[in-house]
């Protein structure tokens, strides 16, 4: 028999061979959790999206009687709970989720007009967390413990704003 050491699987990164999906079910077994087939079906919606999501996208996401709402509800608090997911927010205060699986938190920009999410560059993402890291730094020094933040920038992109601006007002 020979060995593989290349997957086909979907769900496997390419620049790394590691399977994304067993290392979040690796993260679920180390907190305590069980593995279940909604949370594998829950993870496996977040594997497929490249930005932060609703928890009512990832619901329609799902295959049909996979699990109700409730549990997706549940299941991304335990998620977020043990660091498996991180929150963050649209313009309107929807929470959106993100996969945490040990890489560098990733910033976004959020269109008002169009609520697509967009990462925030590279650079200056390594920026913001050298900035964010320094603050964590003055807040362990006065005893806070087990830190997290959350920065999200709002805007109207620019494809949206050269759209409104062709638009015909509206008449009230």
């Amino acid at each position: 028999m020979i060995a593989s050491t290349q997957t086909n699987h979907p769900l496997a990164d390419s620049t790394t061979g590691a399977n994304l999906l067993e290392l979040a079910c690796t993260k679920l077994k180390s907190a305590g959790l069980r593995i279940t087939q909604p949370r594998i079906a829950i993870l496996t919606a977040m594997l497929e999206r490249a930005h932060p999501t609703s928890i009512e996208q990832i619901h329609a996401e799902l295959a049909s009687g996979s699990c109700d709402l409730v549990t997706v509800y549940r299941c991304l608090a335990a998620f977020e709970e043990i660091g498996l997911v991180r929150r963050s927010f649209y313009h309107n205060g929807t929470s959106l989720y993100e996969l945490s699986l040990g890489e560098a938190k990733r910033y976004h920009i959020v269109c008002k007009a169009t609520n697509r999410v967009d990462e925030v560059d590279a650079e200056t993402a390594a920026e913001l967390q050298q900035v964010m890291g320094k603050i964590e730094e003055t807040l362990r020094a006065r005893g806070y413990e087990n830190l997290s933040h959350v920065v999200e920038f709002f805007g109207v992109a620019p494809a949206a704003a050269r759209n409104a601006v062709n638009l015909p007002a509206i008449k009230r």
